[in-house]
């Protein structure tokens, strides 16, 4: 039996399950519809079962075929965003393996980048404040010494920046290149 490949998308209202098969109309497949299942069976290829992330409207969902697909259009029951087609299959219904994916919370890791991002930018606004608040003196220091350094020191001491060179200093276990 062939395997079956298939793809899905949404909208706030309905998903579409397109199913790749090769001359579909002349086919003899069918497309059984449950409240929270979906299975299509073909000649020749592989039974596609699905339990569905979320409830449907069995009635008011429908499927058609053209010569390189079957279109199966599902009507949500609930009008929310589906996170993935189907739904996890609890602990205690699958097998563990230490091979199992490891499962990312993206809202934790977006949560994180804002916090990183937002620290950032304390950081950024402190600089702009020290450096609007400084003497000229001071400001002198602070450009003269980022420049000199490769962005790798920043001082507030003219006197000391202003009487030589300004040498590179990149942080502990970094090494700094000049680009050509």
């Amino acid at each position: 039996m062939a395997k079956v490949k298939y793809d899905w998308y949404q909208t706030e209202t309905a998903v579409t399950v397109t199913v790749l098969l090769k001359n579909a109309t002349e086919k003899n497949y069918s497309v059984q519809l449950e409240q929270n299942a979906l299975t299509l069976q073909a000649d020749g290829i592989e039974t596609i079962a699905l339990q569905l992330f979320n409830p449907i409207h069995v009635e008011q969902s429908s499927h058609k075929a053209t010569p390189s697909k079957v279109e199966i259009k599902l009507v949500k029951l609930i009008g929310q965003r589906w996170e993935t087609l189907e739904r996890k299959v609890s602990a205690e219904d699958s097998p563990t393996s230490a091979a199992a994916k490891k499962k990312h919370d993206w809202d934790k890791i977006s949560k994180e980048i804002e916090k990183d991002d937002e620290t950032k930018d304390d950081v950024s606004e402190l600089f702009k404040k020290i450096y609007a608040d400084a003497s000229e003196d001071t400001r002198k220091a602070m450009m003269k010494s980022y420049y000199e350094s490769g962005g790798t020191v920043l001082s507030t001491n003219w006197a000391e920046v202003g009487a030589k060179q300004v040498e590179v200093k990149p942080p502990d276990g970094c090494e700094f290149k000049k680009w050509k």
